[in-house]
């Protein structure tokens, strides 16, 4: 059974909660469930207790000077609703849009898609030297770092190549340490590539790699230049040298919810067409209203991204749909209690044992969304 909470500026405990199993409604429609179908599902709970204890806790919130009027909160296990309040209002979501994104992007391509880099030269290689420029064509990873840029200083080693004597040449969708502006990404990159140009923080990741690394030389004697698609296409006798291809798209979901990285969600949602196009996609897989999910960005930064609490589980409760026949869980793609807690969103968290939870918080908000595990009696 998949029973959800979300809260929008309140941080709430619950004891009743769960995961799907095979006898679930939800999961044994979930290849395609109808909207008539999905509307029918829920059922008001004739169990006053969830609702006492949301009076409860909203009367003290109002005591600390805190509006219950700006507290939203959905409270659902499987198809039962507990409690709300303003739970169809749409309330400031912080980090809670990732689980838009998130949703938007498994339907956009797959949980075990991987996006691809492509490295073509357009010279020769000479003596050690490639004759030319290296032009990387990015495919929208948005998790290109010191590793893998260490990787493909050796894979360039390994094929002869230690100087560039052209210029390095980014496309417009690259990104190297979450740096949004492919320029300075392909700065990082030249730098990575030779350890004579490395500064404190290239010595400290270069230190967390495994101790049989290779450490690459490759200089690059020109500048680092941003091309676009058309110069891509146009640029003659480009020589393909080798492809990089990302995690797939589940570990990189995971990684970006656990750490809540704002840049890799923005990625993402640039490469679904930008946030209208992601908002729009989560809207019709979730069976939500447009009015419950109004996004400005795709990682949640900022108060003008707003999501009902109902919007945010019935996200929840669509990507479960979505995992569920592919043996895979919220958990595989949002932080659990008591796992995944030391750096992350949860740590110093008192949140329940195995609860999933994606935290959103701004100065101004604080928001939580996700699946409890159901107390067990002794």
């Amino acid at each position: 059974m998949l029973e959800l909470f979300s809260s929008g500026l309140v941080s709430l405990w619950l004891k009743w909660a769960g995961m799907p199993n095979a006898f679930d409604p939800l999961a044994a429609n979930a290849s395609d469930p109808s909207p008539e179908f999905l509307a029918n599902l829920l059922t008001p709970s004739t169990d006053p207790s969830a609702e006492n204890i949301l009076k409860q806790y909203l009367k003290q919130l109002e005591n600390q000077g805190l509006s219950e009027s700006t507290q939203g909160v959905w409270l659902q296990s499987g198809t039962t609703l507990l409690a709300s309040n303003q739970g169809a209002n749409p309330l400031p979501a912080a980090s809670l849009t990732k689980i838009a994104t998130s949703l938007a992007a498994l339907h956009t391509w797959s949980a075990d898609y991987q996006f691809e880099t492509l490295i073509t030269m357009t010279g020769s290689i000479q003596n050690g030297v490639l004759q030319g420029d290296l032009l990387i064509q990015a495919g929208g990873d948005p998790k290109f770092g010191f590793e893998e840029a260490i990787a493909l200083g050796n894979a360039l080693n390994k094929i002869g190549v230690s100087r560039i004597s052209g210029n390095l040449l980014v496309s417009s969708n690259f990104m190297v340490r979450f740096s949004e502006d492919p320029t300075e990404s392909g700065k990082l990159l030249k730098q990575v590539l030779n350890p004579k140009d490395w500064d404190e923080d290239a010595r400290y990741e270069s230190a967390l790699l495994p101790p049989e690394t290779r450490i690459p030389t490759v200089t690059i004697a020109g500048n680092v230049r941003l091309i676009s698609s058309a110069q891509i296409e146009m640029t003659p006798k480009q020589i393909l040298l080798m492809r990089h291809r990302s995690l797939p798209l589940i570990d990189l979901l995971k990684y970006m919810n656990v750490h809540s990285n704002n840049e890799m969600s923005q990625m993402l949602a640039n490469n679904m067409g930008g946030v209208a196009a992601t908002m729009q996609k989560a809207v019709k897989v979730a069976e939500i209203s447009i009015e419950e999910l109004q996004l400005v960005n795709g990682s949640g930064l900022g108060v003008d991204n707003r999501i009902s609490p109902r919007a945010a589980c019935a996200m929840l409760a669509a990507i479960e749909r979505y995992l569920y026949p592919r043996n895979l869980t919220i958990a595989d793609l949002f932080p659990v209690s008591g796992i995944d807690g030391i750096g992350t969103t949860l740590e110093d968290r008192h949140m329940p044992r195995s609860a999933v939870v994606k935290t959103g918080t701004l100065n101004q908000v604080s928001a939580l969304a996700g699946v409890c595990q159901p107390a067990i009696a002794g």
